[in-house]
């Protein structure tokens, strides 16, 4: 048997009034998902834990298969652990986005437009020589991804609240509080002459999603399956990191509109026929659209998902003999709030040897449905439930 988890980041909204009250996923043409759906199972999820902040960290820790109540520490130390860095336990890790914030504190892009890789990582080395390790301080600035990045610092810097970037957008920015927020914000407000300086549309970092790294069993251990995982986010390569799942890097990956999907679905496939027993599919485009407030963007990346991946992946799965597939997203992101929420999103499981009840894969449709725990669909997926 071979399993697939399809995670489309923040693909579930609310109803849209530019769609006459329907959601993405009602109005976007997706037949092969259609098709699954009406032989497989679908429900909701409650891949965020009462209580507890809708971030991707905490819904892709539940769709693995752990419960973020009992694991989750922070964000930026699951990142952290994608860059290879072992925190021991006097450190805390910050994730460090390069944003833009206008002069009179509007949060105007949580991820500073997008920079290169080649670009931010410039950045980030300015910035450890000039305000970290380089000029003797006790925080240090390790580059990531894109806008998204890495602060260490000294375990009395994790008594703060930081509100995440994405929370904000196109509204007045919510500075840290707590104990450590003088010495947080002092580390954004200097950034700015800095980052400033490279004359692109990010002009300081924002500090925030800070945590000691967790200690995880191994994936193989939890559910008996080899897996792999395709991502362009440093927190799932992270997650794959902490808990033992092979990392495959696809070049053109990036995280945005533009990502390879075909890359990512091929990278699936390979890992599959060469003996993995599962592997974990994540695409951020929709996430991506639903925080630019980018409708047309959303549904273009749905499309894309069932176009150039889920209907060649069938097909491959079909080559290799019965497998079982579950999709579902970390976390809604609807396009016209901008930011993630709580609330449940709808799961899909397929068999492709037993037919399920069949459904419709959306959010109405699933709307009666009573939510599951997140974190228990990877055993029912990989038939290990107790």
């Amino acid at each position: 048997m071979k399993y697939v988890v399809c995670v489309p980041d923040g693909c579930a909204d609310l109803p849209v009034r530019a769609l006459d009250g329907r959601t993405p996923l009602e109005v976007a043409s997706m037949p092969t998902l259609a098709r699954l759906a009406a032989r497989g199972e679908v429900g909701r999820a409650d891949v965020i834990p009462p209580g507890m902040p809708p971030g991707s960290d905490v819904g892709n820790m539940s769709i693995l298969g752990y419960d973020p109540a009992r694991f989750h520490t922070g964000r930026a130390a699951i990142e952290a652990a994608a860059l290879g860095l072992r925190l021991p336990p006097d450190r805390v890790a910050y994730r460090c986005n390069l944003s833009t914030v206008s002069h009179d504190g509007t949060m105007l892009d949580f991820a500073g437009g997008h920079p290169s890789t080649d670009e931010a990582v410039e950045i980030i080395r300015a910035l450890d020589a000039e305000l970290g390790a380089g000029a003797g301080a006790e925080i240090e600035f390790h580059p990531g991804f894109q806008y998204r990045h890495i602060l260490l610092a000294p375990a009395s810097w994790a008594e703060t609240e930081c509100a995440p970037p994405h929370d904000l957008s196109d509204k007045p920015v919510v500075w840290p509080t707590g104990p450590a927020a003088p010495q947080v914000r002092a580390v954004m407000d200097a950034s700015r002459d800095i980052v400033g300086s490279f004359g692109l549309m990010a002009n300081q970092v924002w500090l925030w999603g800070q945590g000691f790294q967790p200690q995880m069993p191994s994936f193989a251990e939890n559910t008996g399956c080899e897996a792999g995982l395709v991502t362009a986010v440093d927190l799932i390569r992270g997650l794959g990191v902490l808990t033992g799942i092979d990392v495959v890097e696809v070049p053109g990956a990036t995280g945005w509109y533009d990502t390879d999907y075909e890359g990512k679905r091929d990278a699936a496939l390979h890992a599959l026929e060469a003996g993995a027993d599962l592997f974990l599919i994540h695409v951020e485009a929709t996430d991506e659209a639903g925080h630019a407030g980018n409708l047309e963007e959303k549904v273009r990346a749905l499309e894309s998902w069932d176009r150039r991946i889920l209907t060649d992946l069938v097909d491959g799965l079909d080559s290799m003999g019965p497998w079982r597939m579950l999709l579902l997203p970390d976390h809604p992101t609807p396009v016209e709030l901008k930011t993630h929420t709580t609330d449940s999103v709808p799961y899909l499981l397929v068999d492709s040897a037993t037919d399920g009840p069949g459904g419709i894969y959306t959010e109405p449709a699933t709307a009666s449905c009573t939510a599951l725990p997140g974190h228990q669909l990877m055993a029912r997926l990989v038939d290990r439930q107790t």
